[in-house]
């Protein structure tokens, strides 16, 4: 990344960094980079072989998620595919599996030991697999947001708003102080549900962690303007906003965002134009606002793949979201003449996602497979309680 990509982004150094480069170890989280056992050799040609052997051996005792953005040798494993929300409640229905290994990051398995049951166990292969985005909040920074927002006199007419993309502990701050959680599919109904809990000339929404899908739901789905969203910086005294503009403001936007998503720009869309006419620019919602308004489609994950499923023959698709689920889409719907591209020229995987590889899902299922239980994600029952009652507010909306 060059200097004025860096300033651009505004990126703050941080032990974040060395964490997901994997030279350091996070004491605040579950996250390390040690791994507790030996991991086999990435160069084993029976890696394959291993993994089927010990996925057969657990039998119904073990049910495997992959996120949409694994890599294919990790989802080849996974019983069943999805966005993190869906993976989650797969697991919640799945009551007889006592071991849920989860092929994603640690907001996810968080989330799926939320919505399980207390007998079973969720299993993370590689604990340093985490999301940049879920940890631009942490507790101590949105407890402090809060009582800037109290003393600013507002903290009583905002309702938090957390995307599905954090940590447990937002989600039970957000539990707590009469919010919700949403995904990228129906965060129009979060907000919806949150302006209607007080007056609405009056109600405002703290939406967290991502700024992007904060902005893009209120201005581009909603009817807001730029002007009613402020961004709250954690990294500046009183989140860098004086009193009046968070009185002033309707949406107040954290400071995050997808490192991925965040990465297409309007440059991207511009040139994909230029170099494939007629093409179909489909994207994200956690991409910068600029992007998706410059796009055709806007949508989920879930959604892009459906729009790909009803594409014609055909057409032409450059897609702005995760590049292992570009690739693979790409190589599912060759066969019918579809030309699916990558937004950006620049490859980019989710770095952290990738850690789950095919070692550590071996290592895994042979330890389960061999009685014992590693990586296990597991939320203390308080923070459970009140991330659950978010939770659940979402599963109640209309």
């Amino acid at each position: 990344m060059t200097t004025a990509q860096t300033q651009e982004l505004d990126v703050q150094p941080t032990p974040l960094a060395l964490l997901l480069l994997g030279r350091e170890a996070d004491p605040r989280s579950e996250r390390g980079v040690e791994c507790p056992g030996d991991l086999p050799s990435p160069s084993d040609p029976d890696l394959v072989e291993r993994a089927r052997a010990a996925k057969e051996k657990l039998g119904d005792k073990v049910f495997v998620l992959g996120h949409h953005y694994q890599r294919d040798e990790v989802i080849q494993f996974a019983d069943v595919t999805g966005d993190s929300f869906k993976l989650a409640r797969d697991a919640a229905a799945r009551p007889q599996a006592e071991y849920i290994v989860f092929c994603g990051v640690h907001f996810m398995a968080e989330s799926a030991d939320i919505l399980t049951g207390d007998d079973q166990k969720v299993v993370l292969p590689d604990l340093a697999a985490g999301c940049s985005m879920a940890d631009m909040a942490t507790a101590e920074q949105v407890a402090e947001c809060w009582d800037v927002l109290t003393e600013a006199g507002i903290a009583e007419q905002v309702v938090p708003v957390s995307y599905m993309n954090s940590s447990a502990d937002i989600k039970a701050f957000t539990g707590k102080h009469g919010g919700t959680i949403c995904t990228s599919s129906n965060a129009r109904r979060a907000l919806d549900w949150a302006f209607e809990q007080g007056e609405p000339s009056a109600t405002k929404v703290l939406f967290l962690p991502d700024q992007h899908l904060g902005r893009n739901t209120a201005v581009r789905d909603m009817g807001m303007s730029l002007e009613d969203c402020v961004v709250y910086n954690p990294h500046k005294p009183n989140g860098g906003l004086t009193a009046d503009e968070l009185r002033a403001a309707k949406m107040i936007l954290w400071r995050g965002h997808c490192s991925v998503h965040g990465r297409f720009s309007l440059d991207s869309v511009n040139d994909v134009r230029e170099r494939i006419p007629g093409v179909n620019v489909l994207v994200h919602p956690e991409c910068r606002h600029e992007v998706v308004a410059a796009a055709d489609y806007v949508g989920s994950t879930e959604y892009i793949i459906k729009t790909l499923e009803a594409a014609p023959a055909g057409s032409k698709w450059a897609i702005g979201t995760e590049l292992n689920l570009v690739r693979r889409l790409a190589n599912r719907f060759a066969s019918e003449g579809k030309e699916i591209v990558f937004l950006d020229k620049t490859v980019c995987f989710c770095s952290t996602m990738n850690r789950i590889d095919l070692p550590h899902l071996v290592w895994a299922l042979e330890s389960l497979a061999e009685g014992a239980l590693v990586n296990r994600i597991e939320v203390d029952k308080e923070t459970e309680a009140f991330a659950k009652l978010a939770l659940e507010r979402m599963l109640a909306l209309p």
